[in-house]
């Protein structure tokens, strides 16, 4: 289909030409609502070409043989014709790597950049590969000719040295992602069109100057980042805080102090803070709920991938465990995962309530409170089981299940049964997603609660081993403030509520442990005759559970991915397999295995994790991708395969049903460590959990922290082990139980004047 451009293919001891102007044109693309550019303030002339010359050997520029000059042609011209270079990838991923990412991977990129730009390093990384026939032999990355870089990036991604794994994981996970995000002044991708995808939204437009699509927060949320200074004060005054101002000098310059005075200071806004916030104000509470992330109106989602991710995600996106293992998707906004999730809203499963309330020797969960609990957040949600119509892959899930005879289920889901938004995970744009900003958030607005955004809690205030509040920066700017409460809930999520605990001094070693992670392995299908796009329709429908008698199985649901994950999570064999991987997009469906984890791991901050998957864990995904498979090929697939760094995949045409199963049997057999790509999940819990003992919790059976009372922690992290579905309900039924145990505990304890 394509063949090399040898302009970008150097030649003897020729370098990779860097057009730095023009590139540094191409890379600024910070637009409303976009993926903002960055400087680069670290890396040398030598090192920027060893970075070109990596993000090029991995998107080079192809030749397109056009046969006329039709739109389609062009756009296969221009798909093949871009490189990483032309796109501007190479100076963008330097500034984002100078300015913003934080991860223990960034140690190895820079020290590889390094020896990269030299001859003696890129012979101590690339070996052979590297040499020329040429004198003097040794070569700069740069210098070595395209097929041979390819050939050293593809050895790194199978070596048997772990280094070069995670070298090659980390550059694929940077470049593809950027590749297939950035957007120009138009809000386009030059490689959408040849791929069958429309970017954002195609309703979006015509809704976004509609007032009423604003949804019911847009002129209620407070966003730190917005206001000035000196006017922080009266503005929440203006909201209904109780505020008092100080003054101090600090040599010639006057400072000024703000606190705030509340019941309850809840930080975090997600599925664990929003019901709190929302429970506790109609309770009668002052409320004060902090947010680290921005409040999106709905008319202000752009429904990019790019600049979705980077405003909505943790880590813009891109968070992961430090050997790159996992790939993690968290929410940093306010209304926090329910925001940006799939939808689903599955009860507590019953044997999950039985383990926690007779094995761990948790009442809670089998008490009438918790069974009320998930009742009333179902009702508020409009969880609904009613399934009015599927996109492509969820129909390839049912329509595979009952050819098989496997069990298929509907997911309930928090929403309009009609909603088919595919795009629900950047935001809902019309809020028939349920999400806290949708419900709870706005019932804590009506009787009385503040949201600020923008805001990120620094440490917890602790007096005399009691919780008093928070201290806040507000809006990244220098600037701190106290909110002083009477009861302090900390629901910034698995990965950063154990950070926020141990940074403001906590010393229960269980903080940050047990974390689990829900892990995903990916297999997809091939549909060319499909006449719908992968990408379009209601998220997730369907399911079927493999079942396990341990209660630790896997089950099979349909993901969300649009260009940039979807090409994450490809593997990468060469530059031309990978793009016409890439040009099958809109019509490749993925389907994926769910574990229940027995392994975990711990959370030291929120960027630095750590995670170990168990052999136990590895069986139920390699049952489940093997499931996966046949459930394809029941439901029509031309062509099946995994993300084994090997690339392998079988053309269902022309092959007899004994090379199907053996193929399919060899994949299950397969070690997880052969990935190319990591592992994903986007349910992360336990790093604080519940339980009857200290010396294995790091909370009690009423979410308030052993060391420290009136200290309260609601969210996934206190789940006392992997749920084994989509954690939603839980966390909120949880969070409904916690705020009334914390009213209760304000009805006891008397005010301070």
């Amino acid at each position: 289909m394509g063949s090399y451009d040898e302009k970008i293919a150097p030649t003897g001891d020729e370098s990779v030409q860097i057009d730095m102007e023009e590139s540094a044109m191409d890379a600024h693309f910070l637009l409303r609502g976009g993926r903002p550019s960055y400087e680069n303030k670290k890396y040398s002339k030598a090192q920027m070409e060893a970075l070109t010359a990596l993000c090029d050997t991995l998107f080079p520029s192809l030749d397109h043989h056009a046969i006329s000059n039709s739109d389609e042609e062009d756009a296969l011209k221009s798909f093949y014709g871009t490189s990483a270079s032309q796109a501007g990838i190479p100076l963008h991923l330097a500034g984002y790597m100078s300015e913003r990412l934080v991860h223990a991977a960034l140690g190895l990129l820079n020290l590889s950049l390094w020896l990269l730009s030299t001859w003696y390093g890129t012979f101590i990384l690339c070996g052979r590969l590297s040499l020329s026939c040429h004198f003097p032999c040794f070569q700069r990355f740069s210098q070595v000719l395209q097929h041979r870089r390819e050939e050293i990036m593809l050895s790194w991604s199978h070596s048997s040295f772990y280094l070069f794994r995670q070298l090659f994981k980390a550059i694929k996970f940077l470049c593809c992602l950027t590749f297939y995000t950035k957007v120009d002044e138009k809000n386009e991708n030059p490689s959408w069109k040849a791929m069958g995808y429309c970017g954002p939204d195609p309703e979006l437009l015509s809704q976004r100057r509609e007032e009423a699509m604003k949804g019911p927060l847009h002129d209620k949320v407070i966003d730190m980042q917005d206001v000035a200074l000196n006017n922080i004060a009266d503005t929440l005054r203006k909201a209904g805080c109780e505020v008092t101002e100080e003054s101090s000098r600090k040599g010639n310059k006057t400072q000024k102090s703000i606190t705030i005075k509340c019941d309850v200071v809840v930080v975090g806004s997600g599925s664990g803070g929003g019901v709190v916030a929302g429970a506790l104000a109609k309770a009668g509470h002052k409320v004060i709920v902090v947010e680290k992330g921005k409040y999106f109106a709905r008319n202000d989602l752009s429904l990019l991938e790019g600049p979705s991710l980077d405003q909505m995600y943790e880590g813009g996106g891109l968070l992961a465990t430090d050997d790159l293992g996992v790939v993690l998707l968290a929410a940093s906004t306010v209304g926090g995962g329910s925001s940006i999730n799939w939808s689903a809203s599955l009860r507590t499963p019953a044997h999950v309530i039985s383990e926690w309330s007779k094995e761990l020797k948790l009442p809670l969960f089998s008490s009438p409170l918790f069974a009320q609990a998930m009742n009333t957040v179902c009702e508020r949600m409009g969880v609904k089981e009613t399934v009015h119509s599927e996109g492509l892959a969820n129909k390839t899930l049912r329509n595979g299940c009952t050819h098989l005879n496997y069990n298929v289920l509907n997911i309930p889901r928090n929403g309009d049964p009609e909603h088919r938004c595919g795009w629900c995970c950047f935001g809902c744009k019309d809020g028939a997603k349920q999400g806290t900003q949708e419900t709870w958030l706005v019932d804590a607005i009506n009787h009385g609660a503040v949201i600020l955004s923008s805001c990120k809690a620094e440490r917890i205030i602790i007096t005399k081993a009691a919780a008093a509040g928070v201290v806040i920066e507000a809006g990244n700017r220098g600037f701190h403030m106290e909110v002083q409460s009477r009861a302090t809930v900390i629901s910034c999520g698995a990965l950063c509520s154990p950070a926020l605990l141990k940074k403001s001094g906590l010393k229960n070693p269980n903080i940050g442990l047990n974390l689990h992670l829900h892990p995903v392995q990916m297999a997809w299908g091939f549909f060319p005759d499909a006449i719908e796009n992968s990408y379009e329709g209601p998220i997730m429908t369907a399911m079927h559970q493999v079942g396990d008698p341990s209660g630790y199985g896997a089950i099979i649901q349909a993901p969300s991915l649009h260009p940039g994950l979807f090409s994450v999570l490809m593997p990468w064999i060469s530059a031309l397999d990978m793009r016409e991987r890439m040009l099958r997009f809109s019509r490749t469906c993925h389907l994926f295995a769910l574990a229940r984890d027995t392994g975990s791991g711990t959370v030291n901050l929120p960027d630095h994790l750590t995670y170990s998957l168990s052999s136990h864990d590895e069986k139920n995904l390699n049952k489940g991708i093997e499931k996966a498979l046949r459930i394809l090929v029941a439901a029509g697939a031309q062509e099946i395969g995994t993300h084994h760094c090997k690339g392998e995949r079988l053309k269902i045409p022309g092959s007899s049903a004994e090379e199907i199963e053996r193929f399919i049997k060899n994949v299950s057999l397969r070690r997880l460590k052969d990935l190319s790509t990591p592992l994903c999940s986007a349910h992360q819990m336990g790093s604080c959990r519940m339980g009857a003992d200290e010396r294995n919790s790091a909370v009690d059976g009423r979410g308030q922290s052993w060391e420290v009372k009136g200290l309260f922690v609601a969210d996934a992290s206190v789940l006392p082990t992997a749920l084994g579905v989509n954690p939603m309900v839980t966390v909120q039924s949880i969070a409904y139980c916690i705020a009334n145990f914390v009213h209760h505990s304000l009805n006891t304890k008397p005010h301070k004047n």
